[in-house]
């Protein structure tokens, strides 16, 4: 493969993915943290040593930096996956002026490649934008190409462009295994990922709907509704918002992520009213008890939906619960004169409550569809 230079704009999971798989191919990567005004040079055998992200920041290797700028304006491909946390108007306002300050220092025959999810018809301003800042046709002098990352498991199989362009340059670097990357048009790609989207979130909302009419939980043999925690009924709500928001009028589609985001908003009600419920079951007073949330977040992730939500559940708790607590696993100490109340977010939380409960006295809520209740002791 011939050494372009590759520039990854954003220091998240996804963009550390990225640059450590090229990396392995013994290309040129520079990633950038969007609060240091360097661009860190990673190499094949630091990506090998520090395989996610969290690893790398632990241990702060002394690698060599170069201006942000220098980095981008050197660049044949600049990947654009930048950590997002705010929300409403304040969304689009944030990601623009990312998307400004990875853009402008573009020079002419090099590409951009946006990681980020739009909705239907989102990319075309993005590449109005682009030649808005650079200066340069994009499509013509300019390359456009949209790969949005949601899973790391399971990236996209195509990749979007302007004209169909194909890049193999580009379909090598983000080939994982022997299936190649294909190249379809913009419009393609969104339509591609908008269905994977819609499709993920009619079905979970079926689940959620339906298990509302299970009274009894106990013979209930819908394992595979017992495995789905509100982590992964979170994951990809930023993506179905943004694809809601293209949507223009009564239409189904509109229907359908509106229903979808209406649906997860009545789960996690639903969680709520099971905790509330919970304490009166076992007549316990609120001044007498204390809720854990053990959910453990990807603070890196480009997407900041799981933490909205765990602030979100968090303060709705706290109205009428003073000590509400949000921890990764299990809290190693709590207090003695209080009656704790674990809520597993996720199945990897909820093994991990077991295994390192030792002898307190507890409830555990799963966070799943059925709000199964366990007491330990």
């Amino acid at each position: 493969m011939k050494k372009e230079k590759i520039v990854v704009y954003g220091l998240t999971t996804e963009g550390y993915f990225l640059a450590s798989q090229m990396a392995m191919k013994g290309v040129d990567v520079s990633i950038i943290d969007e609060s240091s005004p360097s661009a860190v040079l990673l190499k094949a055998e630091t990506a090998k040593t520090y395989p996610d992200l969290t690893a790398f920041q632990e241990d702060e290797p002394l690698l060599s930096v170069e201006p942000i700028d220098v980095a981008i304006s050197n660049a044949k491909y600049l990947f654009f996956a930048p950590r997002i946390r705010k929300t409403g108007q304040d969304l689009r306002t944030e990601i623009t002026s990312k998307y400004k300050d990875a853009t402008k220092s573009l020079k002419k025959g090099s590409s951009i490649i946006y990681c980020l999810p739009t909705g239907l018809g989102g990319n075309q301003e993005n590449i109005s934008l682009l030649t808005h800042i650079t200066g340069l046709d994009a499509g013509k002098t300019i390359s456009y190409f949209y790969f949005p990352l949601n899973d790391l498991d399971k990236t996209p199989e195509v990749i979007g462009s302007l004209d169909n362009q194909n890049d193999k340059t580009l379909s090598s670097l983000l080939t994982i295994g022997k299936k190649e990357k294909k190249f379809v048009s913009i419009t393609s790609a969104e339509c591609i990922y908008g269905i994977n989207i819609i499709q993920k979130f009619t079905n979970l909302s079926a689940i959620l709907e339906i298990c509302k009419f299970i009274k009894d939980i106990e013979s209930a043999t819908f394992d595979n509704f017992k495995t789905i925690y509100l982590d992964d009924i979170i994951k990809g709500l930023y993506d179905l918002r943004l694809l809601g928001s293209s949507f223009e009028g009564a239409n189904t589609l509109l229907y359908l992520t509106n229903a979808s985001i209406k649906a997860i908003a009545g789960y996690i009600k639903r969680l709520i009213d099971t905790i509330r419920s919970t304490l009166k079951k076992n007549e316990l007073k609120a001044s007498r008890t204390k809720i854990v949330l053990s959910w453990t977040l990807d603070k890196n992730e480009m997407r900041g939906d799981k933490i909205e939500i765990l602030n979100s559940i968090t303060a709705k708790l706290r109205d009428y619960i003073g000590d509400v607590d949000t921890s990764e696993g299990l809290v190693n100490s709590f207090h003695s004169d209080k009656k704790t109340i674990i809520i597993s977010c996720s199945m990897n939380d909820y093994t991990k409550i077991i295994s390192e409960k030792k002898s307190d006295d507890l409830i555990i809520i799963k966070a799943n569809p059925l709000f199964e209740i366990e007491h330990k002791k």
